[in-house]
Parts: C-alpha cells; sequence; structure tokens
C-alpha cells in the first residue's frame, strides 16, 4: 500500500534491475522514497523499468550502470547519487554473481569476482555513504547476505565465504553506528525465484532429465521446508521494516527469510 513514511528520502539499491533488487526498490519506492538503480541489461528495458516505477509511485529515479567490482565506477556512481539527490539515505547492498564448483575446481578468476562483487562493493558503497547518514542523524545500511551467511552447502565455496563476511561486516557495521541514527541489518533469504536461482533450476532440469516444474520442486524440498519460494516483494517488505521507526534499534541481525531452511 502506497504511504509516505520514506516520502524525501533516497535509496540506492544494487543489482536492482531484476529479482530481490527490484523487488526491494519498488517496496521502498512505494514507501515514497526515490530510487537510484543499478545492475546490468539492454538499455532501454532499463530506462523503461526505472521511469515505469518513477511513474507508478510518483517519485523520482534514476540509474547508475556501475559494474560492482571496480571501486572506482563505485565511486562514481556514489558521487552520481549524491548530485542528482542530495544524500543517500538507504543503501541496500544487494549485487551478486554464483558459481557452482568444487573447492580443488573453482576457477580463481570467479573467485574472485564473486568476493569483489558479493562482498567487497558493500564495504565500499558503506564507507561512502556513512559519512553523509551520520551527518544527517539517520540512515539505513541493508546488506542482501542469504541463508548461505548461516549456513554452508557444497560447491558454493565463494558465495558462502562471502555471505559469512557479509554477515559479519553487517555486525561490525552496526557496532561502529549504533550510537547514531544510522542502522545496519542484513537480510538472509533461502530460494527465491530470481534470474540467478532459475539459472540453477535450468541446469538441474537439463542434468537430471527433469521438467522445470520439478526441478524447482526437487530444489525447494532439499533445503526449504515451506516448500514455497520466497518472494521479492515479501523481502522488500522486510526492507521496509528495517527503514520504519519500529527498526531504530534493530541493529546487526542476520534475518533470515527462507521458509525455515535455517531451522533445520
Amino acid at each position: 500500500m502506497k504511504s509516505n513514511m520514506l516520502s524525501g528520502k533516497t535509496a540506492l539499491v544494487t543489482g536492482s534491475t531484476s529479482g530481490i533488487g527490484l523487488g526491494i526498490a519498488r517496496s521502498l519506492a512505494e514507501q515514497g522514497a526515490n530510487i537510484v538503480f543499478n545492475g546490468f541489461g539492454d538499455a532501454q528495458q532499463i530506462e523503461k523499468l526505472y521511469t515505469d516505477v518513477g511513474t507508478e509511485f510518483g517519485v523520482q529515479t534514476a540509474y547508475h550502470n556501475a559494474d560492482m567490482s571496480k571501486p572506482l565506477e563505485i565511486e562514481a556512481m556514489m558521487r552520481f547519487a549524491a548530485d542528482k539527490f542530495g544524500a543517500i539515505d538507504i543503501l541496500v547492498n544487494n549485487a551478486g554473481i554464483q558459481h557452482v564448483a568444487t573447492v580443488d575446481e573453482f576457477p580463481a578468476e570467479k573467485w574472485d569476482a564473486i568476493i569483489a562483487i558479493n562482498l567487497t562493493s558493500a564495504f565500499h558503497t558503506s564507507r561512502l555513504a556513512i559519512p553523509g547518514m551520520k551527518q544527517k542523524g539517520w540512515g539505513r545500511i541493508i546488506n542482501l547476505a542469504s541463508v548461505h551467511g548461516l549456513v554452508g552447502s557444497a560447491g558454493k565455496s565463494a558465495y558462502v565465504a562471502a555471505k559469512h563476511g557479509l554477515v559479519g561486516f553487517t555486525k561490525v557495521t552496526a557496532l561502529e553506528l549504533a550510537a547514531t541514527g544510522v542502522t545496519c541489518n542484513a537480510i538472509c533469504p533461502g530460494w527465491v525465484l530470481t534470474p540467478l536461482v532459475q539459472k540453477q533450476v535450468d541446469d538441474r532440469a537439463a542434468r537430471d532429465g527433469l521438467s522445470n516444474e520439478a526441478a524447482k520442486k526437487a530444489l525447494l524440498s532439499e533445503k526449504q521446508p515451506s516448500g514455497e519460494f520466497v518472494t521479492p516483494a515479501e523481502l522488500g517488505a522486510l526492507a521496509v521494516f528495517f527503514c520504519s521507526p519500529a527498526g531504530d534499534q534493530v541493529r546487526g541481525v542476520a534475518w533470515n527469510m527462507d521458509g525455515g531452511w535455517a531451522a533445520q
């Protein structure tokens, strides 16, 4: 439901041209926040996406195509957002990539890329956003970790290492900001049917000779007791809660929304 709770505030959401990031961006826009989008994709489709979100929710939107593995491009994006809207009030570190292989067969360049995008980029955006948030006396940093920030899965060494690191980084950031109006928390989703997860479904279907629906059910049955995917809209609602007055004293948590995965 549209409200003005975040009216006048600006949110930067990395990796927000699809999937979880887009769901969170839409939820924040629905509350009145201006949105800076980031991510890869077709330029015309992205322009339509951020224009449509702005029109639908009556907010201002912009886009920057920073490669989140490159610190100089991250710095340029943060300057762009500050120049466009004056400050970043809400930072959502969502950008992420995945590769599945055993440790002894894991390509070194894939490891480096996953750590850079899934973990190190959050350091660069946070270090640049925090001074402005502290100056204003209010801010929200939301790091999209994963249930893999809490537990491990074979074949995902780099992803699990990055997400565990992101949970640790969240705790330290929260502690350093504990006496301010700036909070930092992590969201740890289970299976969400994003393009990243759909690729794993497709790979499983091809490998095991399954239909796509059967491959989805097989994937969920292994880890997620609810048997249902978490939705981007549900994650967006949690991000909105973190930004609300009720979230003022929620600091340094790793909040799993995972259909019971980590409860096992």
